[in-house]
């Protein structure tokens, strides 16, 4: 019995592990291999050596076709903890590093255990889904669609989940407009239900190609009162007739998203668009819908791109002494024994700063300013270096000009940064900042220097522009901050206009009481079932098909002294708010809402007007908005889905309601 249980012992054990389905095993002198059956790679297949590296390998092997691999790591898991997560992961030491994959989503068979799904959302593997992931992650990312053919994606896909089908550039190039689709009809939506009105933001951008672009973004106050934007189309506009054309892309992007009659502002970024693009909107808008009126529209141009054209005004102004310091500091930098020889005069000549001489990246006009005020402190250094180039060289005159203008280049990166880096950015933030700036521009029209007048004076005729056209709305803005109403502006105007200051304070206070006025008729109406809310501002001429519309506007006008005080004239009357720095303008109106049921309605459009279109990123960038090399290739329709529908996702993604804290969700959540 001893002899015949020694001689089972010896006999070759059975290959019961399903990973000998795909090698062979096959036996030379003593020793073993397994061959894989896909590749022909050969393995050690000595029952000592486990089938672990077998599988491994099973599933890195690239001529492999796609099959279900759940009986494969089903065992491997088994062996470690059910609860299994990506933070516990641990491998054995002495294994390579390589021969390892983290599988996220495995198809299982249907009669598995649950405990031994490891997966972060299904464990049922869905191509679709995962390929609609994909493009999800191609647009929130900004990566190329060509990604899909790179040999390094794939082979990372095949490893990270062998199931995946990876699809070609022309497939997920549908796929991503398959989510545009239906990520465009939630925001129609949302912008349907919409109870207060919409403001349109037009930003012109170029490519490499030279072609022309428009970016048309809505800004508005929901209605829980949070400040919303949403691209809604970019488009690429024909280079041969982009000043005719602009109106007509405009009304047809109002119209297919059904939002004409909710407009209340327009912003366009550049102060030289011509004014007819406005009336044209208006024509066109009365034309296809006469029931409707745009006679309030507020025409605004951003606050940030006049001040960055008017620093353009400065820098080439100062173009020649700016080259001399750019040339200075470009020598200093050259070589460490110059440097050395700067450092020895500043210290002998008592200067300590701790800043260090830098280059500037002329298209970043910041950098400048950075270069330029530096230069400024080492002034005295710069005229005692011997080996300085002449040609280089600064005068006293010159040295004086670039301390003033440097002074100006401050007051606008301060103002700019209030305006971009302000992550609720309303309206009413806007008119103390432009007013100041205002004032300083008038005080350096009177500087002696006949170098600096004149420059002052040129930025204060492209500054009057922007103000003639804008000052109205900016005031509005600042009187229904409760912290300042009319006191602002009358503190404001009387250092701007002197003399004049109590007319053009009487011009703020009735064009206000003109728009509130415009909003008591139309929530007349609504209260009269004529109207719904969200709808245009009410005519002040009569329309052909209701004549006696004009005298809704009659009746409430000449019953206004027989009612009680209007909701305007209450919340003027009482005093101002304190100011404090925790101040939310947003959540002081949506609490005071009942008080001023009216004027609220109106303070929701008014701060929801973008005041400026600027970018953080590119609020100093002298070159304007250029597309990126892989976008300008795109074809018009897949840029605007790509373009859109990345900031429609990363809305998404920023909220914080649409994350958890106990699962990963996923990018790409059907529509209901």
């Amino acid at each position: 019995m001893e002899v015949a249980t020694e001689s089972a012992t010896k006999k070759p054990k059975r290959l019961t592990s399903v990973v000998w389905n795909h090698f062979e095993r096959v036996r030379k002198a003593d020793i073993c291999y397994a061959v894989c059956v896909h590749c022909n790679k050969k393995l050690s297949g000595s029952s000592n050596s486990g089938t672990t590296h077998l599988r491994n390998h099973l599933i890195r092997c690239l001529k492999r076709s796609n099959y279900d691999v759940s009986q494969l790591l089903a065992a491997k898991r088994r062996k470690k903890d059910n609860t299994l997560t990506i933070a516990n992961i641990s491998y054995d030491e002495g294994q390579r590093k390589e021969d390892y994959i983290k599988p996220t989503i495995v198809k299982y068979e249907q009669d598995q255990r649950k405990d031994e799904v490891f997966n972060l959302g299904s464990s049922q593997f869905d191509q679709e889904r995962s390929q609609l992931d994909l493009a999800c992650m191609i647009i929130l990312h900004s990566y190329p669609l060509a990604m899909v053919e790179h040999v390094g994606f794939k082979v990372f896909v095949k490893n990270l989940q062998p199931l995946f089908d990876v699809v070609p550039n022309s497939t997920i190039e549908l796929a991503c407009l398959e989510v545009y689709g239906k990520e465009k009809q939630k925001v129609y939506d949302m912008l349907r239900k919409l109870q207060g009105r919409i403001n349109l933001a037009v930003e012109m951008w170029s490519s490499p190609e030279n072609s022309n672009h428009v970016c048309l973004t809505a800004h508005f106050v929901d209605d829980d009162w949070k400040l919303q934007k949403k691209i809604l189309n970019f488009i690429t506009l024909d280079s041969s007739r982009t000043e005719d054309m602009l109106s007509e892309v405009i009304i047809k992007c109002l119209m297919d998203w059904d939002i004409e009659s909710k407009l209340f502002a327009m912003t366009f970024d550049d102060c030289s668009t011509n004014d007819d693009i406005i009336l044209r909107i208006k024509e066109q808008m009365s034309e296809s819908r006469p029931q409707l009126s745009n006679g309030q529209l507020v025409d605004v141009r951003s606050a940030a791109h006049v001040l960055n054209s008017i620093v353009q005004d400065a820098l080439e102004a100062l173009q020649v002494v700016i080259q001399k310091i750019r040339g200075s500091v470009r020598y200093v930098r050259s070589s460490q024994s110059i440097q050395g020889k700067f450092n020895e005069i500043a210290q002998q000549t008592g200067i300590n700063s701790p800043k260090s001489l830098v280059l500037d990246y002329p298209i970043r006009w910041n950098s400048t300013y950075v270069m330029l005020e530096t230069a400024v402190e080492y002034r005295n250094v710069f005229c005692h270096l011997p080996e300085l180039d002449l040609d280089l060289a600064l005068n006293d005159e010159e040295w004086e000009w670039t301390s003033s203008v440097t002074v100006y280049l401050r007051l606008f990166i301060e103002i700019i940064n209030v305006f971009s880096g302000n992550k609720c950015s309303t309206a009413n933030i806007y008119f103390p900042e432009i007013c100041h700036v205002h004032i300083q521009l008038i005080e350096w029209c009177k500087s002696p220097d006949n170098f600096l007048s004149s420059l002052a004076a040129k930025m204060k005729a492209k500054f009057d522009k922007y103000w003639s056209k804008c000052s109205l709305a900016l005031a509005v803005a600042a009187i229904l901050d409760p912290r300042f109403k009319m006191k602002l502006v009358e503190y404001y105007y009387s250092q701007i206009y002197g003399s004049t200051a109590l007319e053009r304070i009487k011009e703020v206070s009735d064009g206000i009481k003109e728009l509130f006025n415009a909003y008591s008729i139309c929530s007349t109406l609504i209260d009269q079932g004529s109207a719904l809310p969200g709808s245009s501002l009410p005519s002040s001429s009569n329309d052909g098909r209701d004549r006696l519309k004009g005298f809704d506007k009659f009746l409430h006008e000449t019953s206004q002294s027989q009612s009680e005080i209007s909701d305007l004239e209450k919340y003027l009357d009482e005093p101002v708010f304190p100011r404090n720095c925790n101040f939310n303008i947003l959540n002081w109106w949506r609490v005071h809402t009942p008080r001023y049921p009216i004027l609220s309605m109106m303070a929701r459009d008014v701060l929801g007007t973008p005041m400026s279109t600027i970018a953080q990123e590119s609020a100093f960038n002298a070159g304007g908005r250029v597309l990126d090399s892989s976008q300008s290739l795109l074809t018009p329709d897949t840029r605007q889905a790509l373009i859109c529908t990345r900031d429609w996702l990363r809305m998404q993604s920023e909220d914080p309601s649409a994350s958890s804290s106990h699962s990963a969700l996923p990018l790409y959540v059907e529509a209901n």
